[in-house]
């Protein structure tokens, strides 16, 4: 059986365990997407936006020193955005009204994101995403935060000159 099957039938339990899911989609870290459960949604462009949403995700959490980035949570006046882990490789986004019972929502998002993983591993071996150079928490803990770093600074990059000289106007 393809991993996309496996995936595919992992998000329609799902489906059936949180009620007022109103879709599910798992992707790789960079965008492709593995199988999807997302009526009146366009995959692909959700695949995208999430890939999108985890590089900033993942640069919050290192940039605020909060460890492995693990989940994501958005709210709209119409419900819910949740994005989870699942592995180094893989990444499990849920839409959900908003009525959803959110506790419920990340319980069982964390379980399919975690069955996803394993999934996903089994059948293409760990690692091979864009971050698959990160460890997870699992492997090593976080490193002690930097205390000469102050919260939320990023790297400073100073400006360059440039590689051609400019073009000279005519007339000035």
């Amino acid at each position: 059986m393809a991993v996309e099957t496996d995936v595919l039938d992992e998000l329609r339990r799902l489906r059936t365990r949180i009620p007022k899911l109103a879709g599910s989609l798992a992707a790789t870290v960079d965008g492709l997407v593995l199988a999807h459960d997302v009526p009146e949604t366009e995959p692909e462009g959700l695949a995208a936006l999430t890939a999108a949403a985890l590089g900033v995700a993942y640069r919050m959490a290192d940039a605020a020193a909060r460890g492995e980035f693990r989940e994501l949570l958005v709210r709209g006046s119409q419900g819910y955005i949740a994005t989870y882990a699942a592995g180094t490789t893989a990444v499990l986004t849920l839409l959900a009204d908003d009525r959803v019972n959110v506790g419920r929502l990340h319980l069982e998002g964390r379980r399919s994101g975690a069955r996803i993983a394993e999934l996903v591993d089994t059948h293409s071996g760990p690692g091979g995403g864009r971050h698959a150079d990160r460890l997870t928490t699992r492997e090593t803990p976080a490193p002690a935060p930097d205390p000469a770093r102050p919260i939320g600074t990023l790297p400073v990059r100073t400006p360059q000159r440039p590689v051609h000289r400019p073009r000279p106007r005519p007339g000035g």
